[in-house]
């Protein structure tokens, strides 16, 4: 199976499957110097492991991360960094029923029409087990970003789980890790709370709707046509498991605007342009602005659920199945750290890319 990797000079190459030993990631482009340890990488793989709330999956995976190269001495030496990450809590013998049957809504069909084989063990290489080597792979990001861009911070949140949202004028950021759902409205916190637990009981799932913004995002980020920042993001958020649709700023909601009401206006501030609002999500012609950059992605209800659905086998008889197994009512939750991730590592690639061709000098203003 070819493309596994993602970037152009920050790279990342993902490795394993659900039920297999173990799962990873290869980063290559790492700049040297940077301090960086296991104690580092963990706290965002604890965001994203099973297991936390009774509304995810109750796998239980420490998802403990090795460094097996790349580091010595507390610091990143420019050369491959393998990341490693144990499964230990694998259980394939839930997944018996469905070797030669198509989970619908699932990768299994259309693995089997691409390559003739599959792991039907928790879905192996189309499984969300795989963005947990993401997040280790971000953490990297960070760890760059924090000594190269100081004032850079990424934040994702749930903002719309099935068709309820978060109201934002209750918008509260301390509110984003004191709940499980990394929800910043504590009202819609509360009633998806009772919401997913109906769901759950019910056999069933539902989709979400996730934001990720990056405040203190260098202006310049990105080239014109088939570099542009925000298609890379979109390719990254894009290719995240579940995820059915990505926006940028407004995204499709600036089609009901006019180009009076979607422009956003600037005037000239004590530090350097200032726009005043942000309908473009921080991204004008694939270059950032220097405003927040804001990227959505919407991501399906869980196909893995204990109701029936209509199915085919591998023979053409068709059946009714139910997926076993332990599953995410919302997998849409766990997706937040993912997403946060994924911006991490495209934000790093393009300053890697930048400062390859202009060194870092900006056009003046003023």
């Amino acid at each position: 199976m070819s493309l596994n990797t993602f970037g152009h000079l920050f790279r990342v190459t993902t490795w394993g499957e659900s039920h297999g030993p173990a799962i990873g990631c290869t980063v290559d482009g790492c700049p040297p110097e940077v301090r960086l340890s296991e104690a580092d990488l963990q706290p965002w793989l604890d965001q994203r492991k099973p297991g936390t709330s009774k509304f995810t999956t109750q796998r239980k995976e420490p998802d403990e991360v090795r460094i097996l190269s790349g580091v010595f001495e507390g610091l990143t030496t420019g050369t491959p960094i393998s990341l490693m990450i144990q499964n230990t809590d694998q259980r394939s013998k839930d997944y018996g029923d469905i070797a030669q049957a198509f989970r619908p809504g699932h990768a299994d069909i259309t693995y089997h029409q691409k390559y003739g084989v599959r792991d039907y063990r928790g879905g192996g290489r189309s499984s969300a087990r795989e963005t947990a080597s993401r997040v280790a792979a971000g953490g990297v990001a960070r760890a760059v970003l924090a000594q190269l861009v100081p004032d850079l911070q990424i934040s994702g949140y749930m903002v719309q789980m099935g068709p309820r949202g978060i109201d934002r004028s209750r918008f509260d950021a301390a509110q984003i890790g004191a709940n499980p759902f990394f929800c910043p409205d504590p009202v819609a916190a509360a009633e998806w709370a009772i919401y997913l637990d109906e769901l759950r009981l019910a056999h069933n799932s539902v989709g979400a709707v996730i934001e990720v913004t990056a405040s203190g995002v260098p202006a310049g980020l990105g080239a014109p046509l088939y570099g542009k920042l925000d298609s890379d993001l979109a390719a990254a958020m894009m290719s995240i498991n579940a995820v059915k649709g990505v926006e940028i700023g407004d995204g499709f909601a600036a089609a009901s605007l006019t180009g009076v009401e979607n422009a956003d206006e600037i005037r000239m501030g004590a530090n350097g342009p200032e726009f005043l609002s942000n309908h473009a999500g921080g991204i004008l012609g694939g270059i950032s602005s220097g405003q927040p950059v804001v990227v959505r992605f919407a991501v399906k209800p869980t196909s893995s659920i204990l109701t029936p659905r209509a199915t085919i086998t591998a023979a053409g008889a068709e059946i009714d199945l139910i997926t076993k197994g332990r599953h995410d009512p919302c997998v849409g939750i766990r997706a937040v750290p993912v997403g946060e991730a994924m911006m991490a590592c495209v934000l790093l690639d393009h300053l890697l890319l930048d400062r390859g061709q202009t060194g870092g000098v900006r056009g003046r203003i003023g």
